[in-house]
């Protein structure tokens, strides 16, 4: 009896050892993505400028934005030549160069250069997103892992159709209607900004209050992905050999749900948080339109519209960087979650 349980702790002792192991081997993998960042950005930013140059639009106008009105027509036409004579290339080259010494240009949308357009606005988005996710992941959890180690209940039967409905409804409709129900009709919230036009500068107490319906808002568009993922993999967690092999060894309800039900559905969650990446900055876009917040998903509206390229430019350089910092970090998760990843990679 003694050697059966030392032969099942030195089991354990090297199974943690081993998991540490391939926990700690996540080097090669953080340095492939990172050297496949600035790739990545390049590509991406040259096939912009070629469709840009592509575009009907005037590309005078596109640079100058209102300050093309200033000036007469030979010298708008002469722009328009030398423009026309600078292959796409050649303008990806040059605001490469200069992006590389911090110059972004200018945003002809908000008057300002375009890194203090950056600096000013993205911690409000990150922090929209952000608040959104500590929302709608626990949320998310609770509900669908009730619902999937209790399949047949009256939740369960709620949480399904209820989820599809939510995802089938864009977020500015349900934006729209918070507005209308709790800003117009019961006055309790703001209708949008993130202060009030009496402050006199950025009180947190009135950040938080206006706050409050986009946050709800963003958090309800990604909650069905989470609350289905995790009632699905419950569901299946359940009906697996280990499952019934735990029942049959008498472990206790509680704590086969928590290890063999949810815990398991938490791999799938993590997957899906990586590839909704891009979704939540969709998400951000319109929530910030319809609440007038001050983000940096706001600002892409605006500068599609005006056809400010110097900040459009930089925008699709830094979601492409979100979204590949979002992947990695969903990736370095799930190994540290199932660490059996890092071992099949290796």
């Amino acid at each position: 009896m003694d050697n059966d349980d030392d032969r099942r702790r030195g089991l354990t002792r090297s199974s943690r050892l081993a998991t540490v192991a391939r926990r700690g081997g996540t080097g090669p993998l953080v340095a492939r993505r990172l050297l496949l960042l600035p790739v990545l950005a390049a590509l991406v930013t040259l096939v912009m400028f070629v469709l840009a140059q592509r575009s009907p639009f005037d590309p005078v106008l596109a640079a100058l934005g209102d300050r093309a009105l200033t000036l007469d027509g030979p010298t708008l036409e002469a722009m328009r030549a030398r423009m026309g004579d600078t292959s796409a290339v050649q303008q990806w080259l040059s605001w490469w160069g200069n992006a590389l010494t911090g110059d972004l240009g200018y945003s002809s949308s908000q008057r300002s250069p375009v890194a203090t357009v950056l600096v000013q606005r993205l911690p409000w988005t990150l922090g929209l997103v952000a608040a959104s996710l500590l929302v709608s992941i626990p949320v998310g959890i609770a509900l669908g892992g009730w619902a999937g180690t209790h399949p047949g209940s009256a939740v369960d039967r709620i949480v399904g159709p209820g989820m599809l409905a939510v995802q089938a409804s864009p977020p500015f409709w349900t934006g729209l209607i918070a507005v209308w129900v709790f800003a117009v009709a019961l006055g309790w919230l703001p209708t949008g900004g993130a202060t009030s036009p009496q402050a006199t500068g950025v009180e947190p107490l009135d950040v938080l209050r206006h706050a409050v319906l986009p946050v709800l808002v963003l958090a309800l568009a990604h909650l069905p992905w989470f609350v289905l993922v995790v009632r699905d993999a419950s569901r299946d967690a359940l009906a697996g050999a280990p499952v019934r092999a735990a029942w049959a060894r008498g472990i206790p309800r509680g704590r086969l749900l928590r290890s063999h039900a949810v815990r398991p559905a938490l791999l799938p969650l993590v997957t899906v948080l990586g590839v909704r990446v891009p979704e939540l900055i969709t998400g951000a876009v319109l929530v910030e339109t319809v609440f007038s917040w001050p983000g940096i998903a706001s600002a892409t509206v605006d500068a599609a519209l005006r056809l400010d390229f110097a900040l459009l430019a930089a925008l699709t350089v830094l979601t492409t960087v979100i979204v590949v910092l979002g992947n990695l970090a969903a990736d370095l998760a799930y190994r540290w979650v199932d660490p059996r990843v890092g071992q099949r990679d290796g």
